[in-house]
């Protein structure tokens, strides 16, 4: 079988329909891990590659990957999408006024948070995303997600599986060293992955988790959120779901909003082409929204590009997306 062209510029930019077919098709993982499976590609990961990533643990230096889960975010109310909102129900002036009617003198604070479960630093789950009505290993979305939410590959499923080596691929340092930031709408390649990991002198093996930085995020820092929600972003290209396929990576997460490159790769009306391919074909966990910039620097001050990383989503039953807090352990 001819697999699909990795060069960008062979995409038919008037098809969409066809570039996402072909590789929905080519990749296909339907059946791989069995009829019942849950977890998709998070089955690369083993004990052996966790004690092994246990290993990747010298300096004891922990770093977290989490955006701020609060009112000041990214979110402009896309699909509902909003910012967190953190609400205290109990507070310190509460207590000192006697107002909570606790015995003794004691008193305390409590709070809650509204929010999307995609407003920042998350997982999209194998529920997320359907290609033709179909979701992850050959399932009709209408008997996956329901009103009640996802009841065949809800979150809660990864809840103690997402912990392995993770691999940093500071690919806008590796292609822009003299900004670290890659320019909206640039489609990284499969060659850009490769050519990264080269000169990091790190290797991807089965099971690891791949964190690709392209220094959006550093930018909207600096000069405002804008766009980033939604907007033009560097991402990766529909043409690495090959790349994706062959190196039997568990998940992958990058520092934008939309994991792929925006604009889509086409002149036609297109939407998120490279989420149809990975999540319901490929089975593939995709993460976005995280902060890779201070990990990126640990890793070059360290010299090495590989970690143990722990990135468990909440056990939300049913849920197709979690709010997390990786943290990475060199």
């Amino acid at each position: 079988m001819t697999r699909p062209s990795e060069d960008p510029s062979d995409l038919d930019r008037t098809d969409p329909e066809r570039e996402i077919s072909v590789r929905a098709e080519a990749y296909r993982n339907w059946g791989r891990w069995g009829e019942d499976d849950v977890i998709g590609t998070l089955n690369f990961i083993d004990a052996a590659k966790r004690i092994s990533a246990a290993a990747l643990v010298r300096e004891g230096v922990v770093v977290s990957l989490a955006q701020s889960f609060d009112t000041n975010g990214p979110q402009k109310g896309w699909r509902r999408r909003t910012n967190p909102v953190h609400t205290m129900t109990d507070t310190g002036v509460d207590a000192e006024r006697g107002n909570q009617g606790f015995p003794h003198g004691i008193g305390g604070a409590d709070d809650v948070i509204s929010m999307p479960l995609q407003c920042s630093t998350q997982w999209d789950g194998l529920g997320h995303i359907f290609d033709h009505g179909m979701a992850w290993n050959g399932r009709r979305a209408g008997d996956v997600v329901t009103s009640e939410g996802d009841l065949v590959t809800g979150i809660e499923h990864a809840a103690s599986v997402i912990v392995s080596r993770g691999v940093l691929l500071d690919v806008a340092r590796h292609l822009v060293p003299e900004t670290g930031e890659l320019d909206d709408g640039y489609a990284i390649t499969a060659a850009d992955l490769d050519s990264c990991a080269h000169a990091q002198g790190v290797e991807i093996g089965r099971g690891d988790i791949v964190l690709v930085r392209t220094g959006q995020l550093a930018r909207a820092r600096r000069d405002g959120w804008g766009d980033y929600a939604g907007g033009p972003a560097p991402g990766l290209s529909l043409t690495t779901a090959g790349w994706l396929h062959r190196s039997e990576i568990a998940a992958i997460a990058t520092d934008t909003w939309g994991f792929e490159v925006r604009p889509n790769e086409f002149d036609a009306p297109a939407f998120q082409p490279l989420h149809q391919v990975v999540i319901p074909n490929i089975g593939l966990t995709i993460g976005e929204m995280w902060d890779l910039d201070a990990l990126a620097s640990v890793c070059a001050d360290l010299g090495r590009y590989d970690f143990l990383l722990s990135a468990a989503p909440l056990p939300i039953t049913g849920a197709v997306g979690s709010p997390i807090n990786p943290v990475a352990i060199l």
